[in-house]
């Protein structure tokens, strides 16, 4: 049987960093500390907010479970944005936003197939599955795209631009929902990942640790992120480098680290099909919920933010989709595509990292 807990990677003594992180700012007097062992503190609290979730969507069953994952799976990146949405630090959102969906794509992707390649000479998945998050994905870029050729082609136009970020966000929102309904209800049984009895979970923690878990880690995410965006300015100057930047490489890494690491996991163990929906879904999630959900969030808070993103962050999101797609069609990886992932991340991120706009 396929322990939870052996395929979600330990990364448990980083906790130490949250004492370490409370008293950086007190006892170094340095944003730049404050930053670095903020970032370290919630790899772990994403960790086990992801563990969590999991052990909820077990006892809940698959469609139910589904739902959850669904909900959580990127409750740290949300509770972060918020914050950031609230200090005013839209550049760095949207950046934060886009860094996650290209992670997700190229960066923990290329990693699955890499390893699961080194190991298997050739691993499957569902092309079927794939085709229907690559819609999505498509879906996600059409939406990024034609907010940013308004504001291109009409830049005075500031309730125009209001008027098309919320439409583009309800919009994106409905149909985030209506593909839920498609893969886990209506389609399911077509879209569902087949498993032997010897594969099938079983909870390993109590209904109660589960959700206590759940809710003292997203409390502590919220102290850290509070520490991460005050010291965000400081850092930003004393390092030299541009908000694009650390939102896409930096913030973008941080909430995602633990799953991406058990998506490597499950390529090793043979279970392609498992490190695609990590990928997949969790940058459909990004695009489709979090992304248009920070929109009527921003207004709650009476800091409107639009749904206008960069020219850079639109191309690489568009290009990451394209490349994923056109490999994951037929249903089928090796380490050599995984390896041109990975290339594609480094190419990104070299090129964006001297942009500073």
């Amino acid at each position: 049987m396929l322990k939870p807990s052996s395929l979600r990677p330990s990364l448990s003594w980083l906790l130490v960093f949250i004492p370490v992180s409370l008293l950086a700012g007190p006892l170094t007097h340095r944003p730049v500390v404050v930053f670095v062992t903020t970032c370290l503190a919630i790899v772990p609290l994403a960790g086990l907010i992801g563990q969590a979730t999991d052990q909820l969507a077990i006892r809940a069953g698959p469609r139910v479970g589904g739902l959850l994952n669904a909900t959580f799976g990127n409750v740290t990146e949300l509770i972060i944005a918020v914050l950031l949405v609230r200090a005013g630090e839209f550049e760095v959102v949207k950046a934060s936003l886009v860094g996650s969906i290209l992670g997700n794509l190229v960066l923990v992707l290329g990693a699955a197939y890499l390893a699961g390649g080194l190991r298997f000479s050739e691993q499957r998945f569902s092309a079927r599955m794939a085709a229907v998050h690559a819609s999505s994905l498509l879906l996600a870029v059409t939406a990024l795209m034609m907010p940013a050729v308004f504001v291109l082609s009409q830049p005075d136009t500031r309730a125009e631009r209001e008027v098309i970020s919320v439409t583009v966000a309800a919009v994106l929102i409905v149909l985030y929902g209506a593909s839920l309904l498609f893969t886990l209800v209506t389609h399911s049984r077509r879209l569902r990942t087949f498993r032997s009895p010897a594969e099938e979970e079983r909870p390993e923690w109590s209904l109660p640790r589960a959700v206590v878990v759940l809710l003292l880690a997203a409390v502590a995410v919220g102290v850290e992120s509070e520490l991460l965006v005050g010291s965000l300015e400081p850092t930003v100057l004393a390092l030299g480098v541009s908000r694009l930047f650390v939102g896409l490489f930096v913030v973008a890494v941080v909430g995602n680290a633990a799953e991406h690491a058990a998506a490597v996991v499950f390529a090793l163990r043979n279970r392609m099909d498992v490190s695609i929906e990590i990928a997949f879904g969790s940058s459909i999630q990004i695009a489709l919920l979090v992304a248009p959900l920070l929109v009527f969030v921003s207004l709650a808070l009476g800091r409107p933010m639009d749904f206008v993103f960069a020219v850079p962050e639109i191309a690489a999101v568009a290009l990451a989709t394209l490349v994923v797609s056109v490999i994951s069609m037929d249903g089928r990886s090796t380490w050599l595509e995984g390896l041109q992932l990975l290339g594609v991340y480094i190419i990104l991120g070299v090129s964006l990292f001297y942009i500073r706009a």
